[in-house]
């Protein structure tokens, strides 16, 4: 009697790959799993140019769901007034216009033209700042409108004619470069405090007393940017344990300055909302329903309802309760994983540029968009009071997307000046008209220059590490 034995590797515990009356089958192609996504996505990001176009993408799709929302909650109200529904919409694409113009010429100019232009927007800025400051002071207890002859001052803009401007939002770019600039001068010599004291902490104490009384929320903006900026660099840590409680007494007494009551009341409305005056929850309570309307799907795209002069600056600072209602959590999951994306595009650039100021730079710039996205969603969600400020990007207001964008093209100029994607630009060079219109070829760093072909590379000098020939070595005589 014979016996059959299962040959070695052979199963007989699954499904067969052989047919009945046929041979066996080849298997099917399996459904790709999570391990073939990551990997995927890393071999996308492992390439040159993977933060430039990062970049581009991610600010890219919040500009398009900035200008959805802001028509989405304008159009009926504007309507309602006898304007066009376009109306607020049309300024938006208008500025986002000439915001594209200043990503364009922000990303085409080198390091050394921002460094050579950061003393004289810092002295604009805070011109702009003085004199709007100047002209409420002047017509405080008036009735007459603010102004200083054809300039008009309104709330938190400058009027001139037609062109409006805040001058607040000139200062974060400016503070940006200017702070950048100052610490690579200082070098090593920050970890002196009276290197900080010249001129690094007057300055900028002058530029957040000429902002903070007149804009509380862009003032703690400006302090994120600059400790941001201070902590790259690798200032002590006993210089923020000072700084610390110098921005907690500041703040406490912008908050109690004469003139600003409605401050104490939103700080009032944060701590309990439940039993707080009408008046000063209104705006939180009309988000809080907001979100609670939305769910989880949302009612649909321009389908909501508290945006039709229920919900105070559904279009500025409470844009998101419009997108919670509109679009759900989806759509605010959205969002935030959109700022999230941002946030790791702007410090993957700052690891890798080849230079301290871009580094120092880079930083600023993401952590200002970053951290004034947080504040923003977290004064619609009740994590952090209300403070007026805009959602970057997203939100109407003229002179942020402008300014937002420059800074957007002074990032995107960073990223290009790293080495594996400037390397990667000089090995496949654009045409020359694509370099016109667009972007010139970055600057390649030294080190990473390919090697002439003609000849040997250039060994370093020993002493200072500078390239450059070498001394021949000459041969000592035996005496």
């Amino acid at each position: 009697m014979s016996h059959v034995t299962d040959a070695p590797g052979t199963a007989h515990d699954g499904p067969s790959d052989r047919g009945a009356d046929g041979p066996a089958r080849p298997a099917g192609p399996r459904a790709p799993g999570p391990a073939v996504f990551v990997s995927a996505v890393r071999g996308l990001l492992e390439r040159p140019l993977a933060s430039y176009y990062l970049l581009l993408a991610t600010v890219g799709l919040l500009l398009v769901i900035g200008l959805t929302m802001v028509f989405s909650a304008t159009a009926v109200t504007q309507y309602g007034l006898g304007h066009s529904p376009y109306s607020l919409l049309v300024q938006q694409l208008a500025a986002a216009g000439v915001g594209l113009i200043a990503f364009w010429a922000c990303q085409r100019l080198p390091r050394r033209t921002y460094r050579a232009m950061a003393r004289l927007l810092l002295m604009i800025s805070m011109a702009l700042l003085a004199m709007l400051d100047l002209i409420i002071l002047l017509s405080a207890g008036t009735a007459s409108s603010p102004h200083l002859g054809p300039i008009q001052a309104s709330g938190l803009w400058l009027n001139v004619g037609p062109v409006v401007l805040q001058p607040s939002e000139v200062a974060k770019f400016a503070l940006v470069i200017w702070g950048a600039d100052v610490l690579v001068r200082k070098g090593e010599r920050i970890v002196e405090w009276r290197e900080l004291m010249n001129p690094l902490f007057p300055v900028v104490g002058l530029l957040f007393v000429l902002v903070g009384y007149a804009d509380l929320g862009t003032m703690l903006v400006l302090l994120t940017i600059f400790v941001g900026m201070l902590f790259v660099a690798g200032v002590r840590g006993r210089v923020f344990g000072v700084m610390l409680g110098v921005a907690l007494v500041g703040v406490m007494g912008l908050v109690f300055a004469p003139g600003k009551g409605y401050r104490i009341d939103r700080f009032t409305a944060f701590l309990d909302p439940a039993h707080c005056n009408q008046d000063d929850c209104f705006q939180i309570k009309q988000g809080w329903y907001a979100i609670a309307h939305g769910g989880w799907f949302g009612v649909g795209l321009g389908d909501g309802t508290l945006k039709w002069n229920w919900l105070p600056e559904a279009h500025n600072d409470f844009i998101f309760a419009v997108i919670a209602e509109e679009l759900g959590v989806v759509g605010c999951v959205t969002v935030v994983t959109l700022f999230a994306v941002l946030a790791y595009a702007g410090f993957r650039i700052a690891r890798r540029v080849p230079d301290n100021f871009r580094r120092l730079a880079a930083s600023a710039v993401t952590l200002w968009f970053v951290g004034q996205a947080l504040i923003n969603i977290g004064g619609v969600i009740r994590l952090v009071p209300v403070t007026g400020l805009v959602l970057p990007f997203i939100s109407h207001g003229g002179s942020a997307l402008v300014v937002s964008l420059a800074a957007v093209g002074m990032l995107a100029s960073f990223a290009r000046t790293e080495p594996e994607a400037a390397a990667a630009l000089h090995a496949r060079p654009s045409g020359k008209w694509v370099q016109l219109l667009w972007a010139p070829l970055p600057a390649i760093a030294r080190s990473n220059r390919p090697r002439d072909a003609a000849g040997p590379p250039e060994p370093e000098h020993p002493a200072d590490g500078v390239p450059g020939p070498r001394r021949p070595t000459v041969p000592r005589r035996r005496k």
